[in-house]
């Protein structure tokens, strides 16, 4: 990832900024790799709850609040050179606003809204069954969108109701499947036997038989939501922070998400115990007051 640091480097030395200006950059830019290396992360991947993460850290430092005010300067310009290079398809990160470095928590979907978005793909078709599969499959386990994408057929054993997932740096954790899941799986590779004549060991392809993209799973998911009505900014990661969140509104502990995940920092998953609780003071809310 260090080589997107030194192009966006080499872009803001073409903007004649002076030199105490570039190395703050470039000092920020290395503070964050780091962070994201020792947490086993890829730039690429970040999602807001990470930027929160890292801010909180920069907090636990001592930081000052100008210097992580300048430090999420850097991320934005730096996020946006890479959006305008189509290194990425959206940027992870949330605009916060000093002395209070406010903090946006990401938005989730409800169970209802899950609900309704799951069975939305039309499973008389080989896409619909495909679709169906692959949303449910990052609802019932949390996974990256570059994780489903790499699994292959033979990392996940229907049988025994688990799947094998390879995360950054090749790192393995086993993660349990429940039965919706399984059930579309396996509709779909029955399908797929028979429909699909590419010799791809991954599980999911496009309609060419090839890999399919982060960009080609995100209008995917965009279709979706948009006919579900649901009025939410959702992005790639938007399956994954309701996976958290609803394991945890329902008791499960905070160590068994963070494998779930596969954090390196339980203070990430910590994040996500924020929109628990704000959420369950809403729903306190408009059960309990009158006019609400």
């Amino acid at each position: 990832m260090y080589e997107y640091m030194e192009k966006y480097i080499r872009f803001i030395k073409s903007k004649s900024l002076s030199k105490n200006t570039i190395e703050a950059y470039s000092n920020d830019l290395e503070k964050f790799f780091s962070f994201l290396n020792d947490r086993e992360e890829q730039f690429n991947e970040v999602d807001e709850i990470l930027i929160m993460s890292y801010v909180q850290q920069l907090i636990k430092e001592g930081i000052a609040n100008s210097s992580i005010n300048r430090n999420l300067v850097t991320l934005r310009n730096f996020y946006k050179f890479l959006l305008q290079k189509h290194l990425i398809i959206e940027s992870p990160m949330i605009n916060y606003e000093l002395p209070k470095i406010k903090r946006d928590l990401p938005e989730i979907l409800t169970i209802e809204e899950i609900d309704v978005l799951l069975n939305l793909p039309d499973i008389g078709t080989y896409k619909g069954v495909r679709d169906r599969a692959m949303l449910e499959l990052m609802y019932a386990t949390g996974i990256k969108v570059t994780e489903l994408l790499n699994l292959r057929i033979f990392d996940v054993n229907l049988n025994m109701e688990y799947m094998v997932c390879k995360g950054s740096k090749e790192k393995e954790r086993i993660i349990p499947l429940g039965s919706v899941a399984i059930r579309y799986v396996r509709e779909y590779l029955d399908l797929r036997k028979t429909i699909s004549n590419s010799e791809s060991l991954l599980l999911f392809l496009n309609s060419r038989g090839n890999k399919m993209s982060r960009q080609g799973f995100w209008k995917i998911v965009k279709s979706y939501a948009k006919e579900a009505g649901i009025d939410k900014d959702i992005n790639l990661y938007t399956f994954r922070h309701s996976f958290a969140v609803h394991l945890l509104q329902n008791g499960a502990d905070i160590k068994s998400v963070q494998e779930l995940l596969g954090h390196v920092d339980i203070s990430t998953t910590e994040i996500y115990y924020s929109i628990t609780k704000k959420n369950k003071l809403i729903e306190v809310y408009k059960k309990s007051h009158p006019r609400a």
